[in-house]
């Protein structure tokens, strides 16, 4: 269950970013800013349901984490001179200027997203610090335990603070070293939005959709030549525009083969399509979220299923499993080849993905699906069992359930 701290953040998820960001940058230290943070969004749990949210959410939660930040940094008596530029500090100091970047969130996460990490240690950093994520949903994103994901943001912390990265928004110059982190980490916002691994949260959460979408037109406006940047709108175009036709009344999850495809957004579709295709007119190498928008292009361009062409889709995953060679690309590469060379053929690929992928849902899903097509109702079962038991999402749950007991 999520408790009601982890509740409010989702409804304040704005503030939780700032706030986060403005602690880290006066006090230097990410731990405190997020533990502080932590603390003032408790505090709030226990005031807001008698007393109401207040007027300015955001600057309560700023003055009383900053309050909790300047009370700790005193308990332990450490970092003076951090503690004389605390209690100096006060609510009326002049704004920070903006940089290339004029929108709050956005600059937050550009200037988390610093090029002297790890690219896996930005991304995770960042969801967990402005994106409001936690750490369990962080976790099913990159595929790893927990305590493994726990371990990683630590260590990205501490060398923040080894190597003194400044805590400052990223200049005009700063944004093509720094974009592909933040392009990963609106990717996977929205992927969490699009299918939440919450089992007690909304199976599509539209709001996590709707706000990666929006940052993302943004940086499309700042760097209208990045093809990844027009790759990735695309993409989430594409994407969304399928939103509300794969959840049934139910609340179980509508596969793409029996969607309603007349309850798509044709406007969304449009838009994705004009920036696929403005893409293709360049003639340059396309990267891994163009490549994603092409395969969505012609999922969206079918007028059914049967009508899908999927020796284009093969032949563009052939070219995305060129520049990412990663498991899970294997395994969506795998189900279109299921439909243009068989289940059979199809089953052997997946197989071979167990030791990478034996704790990922879909994989056995895939299989599932992939061995009920094979007339191997039993083998089928059990891999829908573990599916079953890994899926994260209520929806799909509730869709694989379905599938399972109607094996013979």
């Amino acid at each position: 269950m999520i408790d009601a701290r982890e509740a409010i953040i989702r409804a304040h998820r704005e503030e939780w970013a700032r706030v986060v960001a403005a602690l880290a940058r006066r006090f230097g230290d990410l731990d405190i800013a997020e533990e502080a943070a932590a603390e003032a969004f408790a505090i709030g749990v226990e005031r807001w349901p008698a007393d109401g949210v207040p007027p300015n959410p955001g600057a309560w939660l700023t003055t009383t984490a900053n309050r909790k930040a300047i009370d700790r940094i005193r308990r332990e008596n450490k970092r003076v001179e951090k503690q004389k530029e605390a209690q100096v500090l006060s609510d009326d100091e002049p704004p920070e200027p903006l940089g290339a970047i004029d929108d709050d969130r956005l600059r937050l996460i550009f200037t988390c997203c610093h090029p002297a990490l790890a690219m896996e240690a930005r991304v995770a950093l960042t969801l967990r610090m402005i994106g409001g994520l936690t750490m369990p949903e962080i976790a099913r994103a990159f595929l790893v335990q927990e305590s493994t994901m726990g371990r990683r943001i630590t260590r990205a912390k501490a060398k923040i603070q080894a190597a003194r990265i400044p805590y400052r928004m990223p200049s005009a110059d700063d944004l093509q070293a720094r974009v592909s982190g933040v392009l990963a980490v609106l990717y996977l916002i929205f992927n969490e939005g699009y299918l939440a691994t919450g089992l007690d949260t909304d199976p599509v959460r539209g709001d996590l959709t709707a706000e990666a979408i929006r940052l993302t037109r943004l940086i499309r406006t700042l760097m209208p030549e990045d093809g990844e940047v027009a790759g990735l709108l695309a993409l989430m175009l594409l994407t969304e525009a399928r939103r509300t036709a794969r959840i049934s009344a139910s609340g179980e999850l509508v596969t793409l083969d029996e969607q309603d495809r007349g309850a798509w957004d044709s406007a969304l579709v449009t838009e994705g399509h004009r920036l696929v295709r403005e893409r293709l007119d360049t003639g340059m190498a396309p990267g891994r979220y163009q490549i994603l928008a092409a395969i969505n292009a012609v999922h969206t361009s079918a007028r059914d299923i049967r009508d899908t062409e999927w020796s284009q889709v093969v032949a563009l995953y052939n070219q995305l499993v060129s520049l990412d060679p990663s498991p899970i690309i294997a395994l969506n590469r795998a189900i279109a080849v299921a439909e243009l060379d068989g289940p059979e053929v199809a089953l052997a690929i997946v197989n071979r993905l167990e030791v990478d992928l034996a704790g990922y849902h879909a994989y056995h899903a895939t299989r599932a699906d992939l061995l009920r097509r094979l007339g191997r109702s039993l083998e089928s079962r059990t891999a829908y069992d573990k599916a079953i038991e890994l899926a994260g999402n209520s929806a799909e749950a509730a869709y694989l359930s379905r599938r399972r007991d109607q094996l013979g």
